[in-house]
């Protein structure tokens, strides 16, 4: 049965047999090197053994051919902005609603774990975008890799998270800590407590301005 698998943990999500690939070469991060004509067995979700030479597959056991092929553990990225990046700044919509911003968050979870990517650490987005893509691509509904996500990004007023910046005054009111922005102590803890209410596993703090932001200025603002 020939199968396409994004990843060793999406294949071993859908069946309740072992997993067993013929890979023709794997490579050994402890050892530094690529190892020849191995096979991996994984069971459920975890990958069990990894034995030299091509074992004997049994009859419940669904088999992957990968013997052509290089198998290398999945890649992390500790930096990404799924419902942001992979599109020049100059073509993005200059308004996107929150429920497009997660839409398209999740079709770059799908190209990213095609990449190879299995985990990512999403530092910054509009709110509760991939913290709902996280809890999709848990349950199976999406594909995608595992995600360590911190939510909206907290920046001082006029800081690089502050989404106010650019904008006439006449056109917003000032922004609170539950949407990122902290000037105090106060502060601060509201905004980490929402974010734990939330559900991330992580909080950004953009302090200073940030590179090709309208806050790009490097000062310091004190809490």
């Amino acid at each position: 049965m020939k199968k396409i698998c994004y990843s060793l943990l999406i294949c071993a999500f859908s069946i309740q047999a072992d997993v067993i690939i013929h890979a023709g070469h794997v490579f050994d991060a402890v050892a530094g090197k690529f190892k020849a004509k191995q096979s991996i067995v994984i069971d459920k979700d975890k990958i069990k053994a990894v034995e030299s030479g091509f074992i004997k597959v049994g009859k419940d056991d669904q088999y992957i051919d990968l013997k052509e092929a290089f198998v290398m553990p999945g890649l992390m990225d500790a930096h990404v902005h799924l419902a942001q990046e992979y599109q020049p700044k100059a073509e993005r919509d200059v308004s996107m609603e929150s429920e497009y911003a997660t839409l398209y968050a999740a079709a770059n979870a799908k190209k990213t774990v095609e990449a190879g990517f299995t985990t990512v650490r999403n530092l910054g987005d509009g709110g509760m975008q991939t913290i709902s893509l996280r809890k999709a691509i848990a349950r199976g509904l999406l594909v995608g890799p595992r995600i360590v996500t911190s939510g909206k990004t907290l920046a001082t007023t006029g800081g690089h998270g502050d989404p106010t910046n650019g904008r006439s005054k006449n056109d917003y009111s000032p922004p609170s800590p539950e949407d990122g922005v902290i000037d105090s102590y106060d502060d601060a803890k509201k905004a980490v407590r929402q974010r734990y209410k939330d559900g991330v596993d992580g909080i950004k703090i953009t302090a200073t301005g940030g590179v090709l932001s309208v806050a790009k200025s490097g000062k310091t603002h004190n809490l």
